[in-house]
């Protein structure tokens, strides 16, 4: 674990939820949860994962960087697709084991690797045959064929 950071384990129950101390509770693979909101509209864009490198490299350079459980990696988002996440807060729940980034969407505003504002743009709907996804109608803002076939 990243040395910036406080050990929750070192922290009672007090200093752990009603102190200053950083101390991420990272989980059994060293992620915390974190839920990415545009700053200015209160839009939630995304749910990723950050480890303790990704979590301080997105302090110190205001630069939102995630962890890929899928590629097994540190990727700075809209580093292929100039979608860069502009730090303005990181808030943390009580228990310290998720985070809430609030940001600014850069670009021509996607977050999601669809090319839509959000990665939430499809809801669920109860039928008589059971649930199904109903796309919200949120368009692309861009062709995610074009911009990652760069990469």
């Amino acid at each position: 674990m990243s040395t910036i950071f406080e050990n929750p384990a070192d922290l009672d129950h007090a200093a752990l939820e009603e102190g200053t101390a950083l101390a991420p509770r990272f989980d059994a693979n060293g992620l915390v949860t974190a839920i990415t909101v545009e700053a200015a509209t209160g839009t939630v864009l995304m749910l990723a994962h950050m480890n303790a490198e990704a979590l301080a490299l997105t302090l110190e350079t205001g630069a939102v960087h995630y962890y890929s459980r899928s590629r097994g990696k540190i990727w700075k988002k809209g580093e292929s697709s100039g979608e860069i996440q502009k730090l303005v807060e990181i808030r943390t729940d009580c228990d310290q084991d998720a985070m809430l980034v609030l940001v600014e969407q850069t670009g021509v505003g996607a977050a999601c690797h669809t090319g839509r504002k959000t990665c939430f743009y499809r809801r669920v709907v109860r039928t008589e045959t059971g649930p199904v996804l109903e796309d919200t109608g949120l368009p692309r803002l861009f062709d995610p064929a074009e911009i990652y076939a760069k990469g």
